[in-house]
């Protein structure tokens, strides 16, 4: 599966928030961790909602979290 064009900075954003797990944020935002671990690889797209989701554990705009990477 090729990636896509958006990049995030999860894993940094996870490492900043007390070491955060991958399984932390999924319970957090009521999600799998397999699901986290294929956003963080850029393997799958969040949703809209997932987006927001994250940003708002992290205290922080979607911008901060996901950027389109031409």
């Amino acid at each position: 599966m090729a990636k896509l064009p958006i990049a995030n900075q999860i894993r940094r954003l996870r490492f900043e928030h007390g070491e955060m797990t991958q399984s932390d944020l999924a319970t957090r935002i009521g999600m799998t961790r397999q699901t986290i671990a294929a956003i963080e690889a850029g393997k799958y797209g969040p949703s809209l909602e997932a987006a927001f989701r994250i940003a708002h554990v992290f205290d922080v705009s979607v911008e901060d979290v996901f950027q389109w990477d031409e």
